[in-house]
C-alpha cells in the first residue's frame, strides 16, 4: 500500500503557493506510506539551451565542486550549483543523453534524479513529513507536482527505491500497486537501450513509457498502450513538462479520487489529502474510471486542456503575462559557494 498526491495549477497567481499546498496533501498519505517519500516539481524553465540537472548522495556534506568544474571542462560552460540537503541541482548546457553518460562515467557514486527543462526530483527515506521538512518542500513554487509516499513491500527501503522515477527528459511516474511481468518486460527494454538502476517495478513502467513516447506515441498513446502491456493493478500518476495524466488499471483494484475547480486539478489515492485545498467544497469530485487516461496540460493561447478517454474539453484560465527565469526562482535549494 502506498500513497500518491498530484496538483496542477490552472491558473499562474497560485504557483507560489505549489509547494504549501501540495506539502500538506503528501503528508496526508503517511498512513499509506511511512517508509519514503519524494515528489517531483516542474518549476521555472531552465534558461535558454540548459537543462536542469538533479543529482543525490547519501552524505548531505558531499563535496559538489568536483562535479561543477568536471562539467565545465567537458561542455566547456560554467554550470550553476545548488544544494538542498542530499541533493544538488546544475544547469548545464548539453543534452540529455551526454550529462546522463557522462555523469554514469565519471561519478558513478552520484545518482541521478532527473534531467529536464523544468523538473526537479527530490526524495529521500524517512516518513513523508521529514521529507517534506528536509528539502523545505513548502517554499517551492511551480504549475504542477505529483508526489508518493512509499510502504516497501517487492523492494528494500533505498532512496533509489523511492518515487517518483523518472527515465525521460521532463517524464515521471509515481505508482500504487505492483506489476507481475515488470521482469519479462525489463529484459525486453534494456534490449532497446533502456537503462535502470533499481530491482522497483515502477521504474520499468517509467521506462517502458519514456520508451513509447521516444517512438513517437503521445502521453496518452502510451498510457493507453501500458493497459495492453502492463499486467498488474496499478494507479499511475505521470508528470509531463507541461501536465499530469491518471490512469488506473482496467478493474480499478487502486484507490483515486480527483478533484478539479477553475484553479486546480488534483489526484490523490484518498479524499482527505484533498480536503483542505481552497475551494474544495465546490470542486467536481469524481472516481475515475478504470482504464480511461485523465490529462491536463497548459496549451497555446492560455488554455488548460483536460482529456477523459476520447472527451476532451478547453476550459480558459488567465497566466501570467511573465515568466519567471530559473536565476530568480524562489527555490529551497541554497548556493554552496561552487564557482565551477
Amino acid at each position: 500500500m502506498c500513497g500518491i498526491v498530484g496538483l496542477f495549477l490552472k491558473q499562474s497567481f497560485l504557483e507560489p503557493e505549489l509547494g504549501a499546498l501540495f506539502s500538506e496533501m503528501l503528508i496526508c498519505m503517511s498512513s499509506r506510506g511511512p517508509d519514503s517519500a519524494g515528489f517531483a516539481v516542474y518549476g521555472a524553465p531552465a534558461p535558454l539551451g540548459k537543462l536542469k540537472v538533479i543529482l543525490q548522495h547519501s552524505d548531505p556534506d558531499f563535496d559538489w565542486s568536483a562535479i561543477g568544474f568536471a562539467l565545465e571542462k567537458r561542455f566547456r560552460d560554467k554550470p550553476s550549483v545548488e544544494v538542498n540537503s542530499t541533493h544538488a541541482r546544475f544547469l548545464v548546457k548539453t543534452d540529455a543523453q551526454s550529462i546522463r553518460s557522462f555523469l554514469d562515467e565519471y561519478f558513478p557514486e552520484v545518482r541521478i534524479m532527473s534531467v529536464g527543462r523544468r523538473i526537479e526530483i527530490m526524495k529521500e527515506t524517512g516518513s513523508p513529513e521529514s521529507v517534506v521538512e528536509r528539502f523545505s518542500l513548502q517554499r517551492i513554487a511551480g504549475s504542477h507536482a505529483i508526489g508518493h509516499t512509499r510502504m516497501a513491500t517487492e523492494s528494500a527501503v533505498t532512496t533509489e527505491g523511492s518515487h517518483p522515477f523518472s527515465t525521460g527528459v521532463d517524464l515521471c511516474l509515481v505508482h500504487n500497486g505492483s506489476l507481475s511481468n515488470h521482469n519479462r518486460l525489463r529484459q525486453r527494454l534494456c534490449r532497446e537501450g533502456i537503462e535502470f538502476h533499481t530491482e522497483n517495478d515502477t521504474e520499468v513502467a517509467a521506462g517502458y513509457f519514456a520508451w513509447q513516447m521516444a517512438n513517437g506515441a503521445t502521453l496518452k498513446e502510451a498510457l493507453e498502450a501500458g493497459l495492453r502491456d502492463l499486467d498488474g493493478f496499478y494507479t499511475f500518476t505521470v508528470g509531463t513538462e507541461d501536465g499530469f495524466a491518471v490512469l488506473r488499471d482496467p478493474i480499478a483494484c487502486k484507490p483515486a479520487v480527483l478533484a478539479e475547480t477553475d484553479d486546480y486539478v488534483a489526484m490523490a489515492s484518498e479524499y482527505r489529502s484533498l480536503a483542505n485545498l481552497p475551494g474544495i467544497e465546490g470542486a467536481r469530485i469524481w472516481e475515475p474510471e478504470p482504464a480511461v487516461v485523465y490529462n491536463w496540460s497548459r496549451v497555446e493561447r492560455g488554455e488548460v486542456a483536460s482529456k477523459n478517454g476520447d472527451r476532451i474539453g478547453v476550459s480558459d484560465f488567465a497566466p501570467s503575462s511573465e515568466t519567471p527565469e530559473a536565476s530568480s526562482d524562489k527555490r529551497a535549494f541554497r548556493s554552496n559557494g561552487v564557482t565551477a
